[in-house]
C-alpha cells in the first residue's frame, strides 16, 4: 500500500510540474505578445514622426 501511495504522490508530482511548465510557457507567450505589440506600436509612431520631420 505505501508503494501505491508513493507511487501516485510522485504522479501528481509530475503532473504538477508539467502543468507549472505549460503556465510559465503561457505566461511568455503572452508577454512576447504584448512587447511585440508595443514595439510595432513605437514603430509606428516613430515613422509617423520621422516623416512628419520631412
Amino acid at each position: 500500500m505505501m508503494f501505491y501511495d508513493y507511487s501516485l504522490a510522485t504522479e501528481r508530482l509530475t503532473e504538477l510540474h508539467r502543468e507549472a511548465d505549460d503556465a510559465r510557457v503561457a505566461n511568455r507567450l503572452v508577454a512576447a505578445r504584448r512587447w511585440s505589440r508595443l514595439a510595432s506600436w513605437a514603430q509606428r509612431h516613430a515613422h509617423r514622426a520621422s516623416r512628419d520631420l520631412g
